[in-house]
């Protein structure tokens, strides 16, 4: 099967996806979307991350499996935030995308989702310690991997291959 790219082809070509249909249910919560080897990837904006959880734990994805980070340096936006979500009950999986630019990343970068899946816990406290992604709202976001002294965010492609000197 081909990809489909867009969201009208992911409607088109899964139009049973139930995370799919709740985030494309609710006004400026869907950005972009994606189907490709049996995988579905959706992109939301950053300011709508908590709303596309929630629609999607309705939806009946029930389990975060992980929350990752990509460094798109030199590249703006830099920063790819993605959310592995599975649902037991529908057998699906999901992937939602929130991207992220340098100049937020720092600031008021993008929203916890810890209300909705306390679980990213410590995958936000990973991402803010090694990239230096700030999680607003975090309860606790602390370094969970380096020292407190450490200088820098050390998976950044950035980053000097031998640390700063």
């Amino acid at each position: 099967m081909a990809a489909s790219i867009g969201i009208a082809a992911c409607l088109e070509c899964c139009p049973d996806n139930a995370a799919l249909l709740a985030l494309n249910g609710v006004p400026g919560l869907l950005a972009d979307a994606k189907f490709d080897r049996e995988e579905m990837t959706l992109t939301v904006p950053r300011e709508k991350i908590v709303a596309a959880c929630e629609a999607v734990k309705v939806a009946g994805y029930n389990f975060l499996e992980d929350v990752t980070c990509v460094d798109w340096y030199p590249s703006e936006p830099r920063f790819q935030i993605t959310y592995h979500i599975l649902s037991h009950g529908l057998k699906q999986r999901v992937r939602l995308i929130a991207m992220v630019a340098e100049a937020d990343a720092m600031g008021s970068a993008i929203d916890s989702i810890i209300n909705v899946w306390p679980s990213a816990n410590f995958y936000e406290r990973e991402i803010f310690d090694l990239f230096g992604v700030r999680f607003n709202h975090h309860p606790n976001l602390i370094r969970i991997m380096m020292p407190d002294e450490w200088e820098g965010h050390p998976l950044r492609k950035d980053y000097p291959v031998e640390g700063y000197r």
